[in-house]
């Protein structure tokens, strides 16, 4: 590879040092590096951090500086560049961001040999519906998920599978997921790891007020439909719809989100061979 976009988290990466070390290292190669000047520079746009648009057509790759987080919000703001993104680790733990600080220098000399692959990871969209009038549609990489708002109570779900109905849950939420998610906040509601090459959604409830919720595996070749259940005799906040926890829609009684696997994935380049199993085994210790 020859052009690089850096992406920084300033927050992970105070007074872009590492940032510009980066750049530096990669134009005494001889390569070509751009850094991002800025994120939304506000009003309506497509993007909620990185303008796609402002990366140059000769780009090869995308560097993301920060965590899981940044990398999961620059696969959302650049999945029609349709670029490769490899996320260096800023943070404490990540499974996303592949690259340690002490291992940056040796990232980037494996980026200009062309000694990595890339990873395809799949996506799902999600759509809100209220009468059949569409509120609002998003991507995720990781997960969407129903939670409830408002004052502390439990919120009543109904669950379909391609307008099959499946079940009915009372709790705090509902977690759909995908295998790359599954490492994320499914995990900690109990749900299974899955391997990030496979192709299936997850669906976890949030501390479920029954005795026998299990986490539910599904093909991804189904549309799953939740529905905002309740008997509306009482004050109900309802709930709301997260999307790779950062955009949201506010959910009603009757509303209803409809989740399926999305044509556009994200592009993940892997530089270490490094199997899944192992990387479980460190980051659980």
């Amino acid at each position: 590879m020859e052009r690089f976009y850096v992406i920084t988290n300033q927050a992970k990466d105070p007074g872009l040092v590492q940032t510009k070390l980066i750049k530096n290292y990669l134009e005494e190669q001889g390569k070509v590096c751009y850094v991002q000047d800025g994120g939304n520079s506000g009003g309506k746009s497509c993007y909620k951090y990185t303008d796609a648009s402002r990366i140059p057509r000769d780009v090869q790759c995308v560097l993301v500086l920060g965590g899981d987080g940044t990398l999961l919000q620059a696969s959302r703001d650049l999945v029609d560049r349709e670029l490769p993104l490899l996320g260096f680790n800023m943070g404490t733990l990540g499974y996303l961001a592949e690259i340690d600080r002490q291992n940056i220098q040796v990232a980037l000399d494996r980026l200009m040999k062309d000694e990595f692959t890339i990873e395809q990871r799949m996506m799902i969209s999600g759509a809100a519906f209220y009468n059949n009038k569409k509120l609002m549609e998003d991507l995720a990489l990781n997960d969407v998920v129903i939670g409830r708002r408002g004052r502390l109570r439990v919120v009543d779900f109904n669950i379909y599978v391609d307008d099959v109905f499946l079940c009915s849950y009372r709790a705090d939420g509902i977690i759909i997921s995908t295998p790359t998610g599954s490492t994320g906040y499914s995990l900690s509601a109990g749900g299974p790891i899955v391997s990030p090459d496979a192709s299936l959604m997850l669906l976890t409830a949030l501390a479920p007020h029954t005795l026998n919720s299990r986490s539910v595996v599904l093909p991804d070749n189904v549309t799953v439909t939740v529905e905002l259940g309740g008997d509306g005799s009482k004050d109900e906040e309802g709930a709301e719809a997260t999307f790779d926890g950062d955009t949201s829609v506010k959910l009603s009684l009757g509303n209803r989100i409809q989740i399926c696997r999305s044509k556009k994935i994200t592009r993940l380049i892997k530089i270490n061979n490094t199997s899944f199993v192992e990387i479980l085994r460190k980051k659980m210790n």
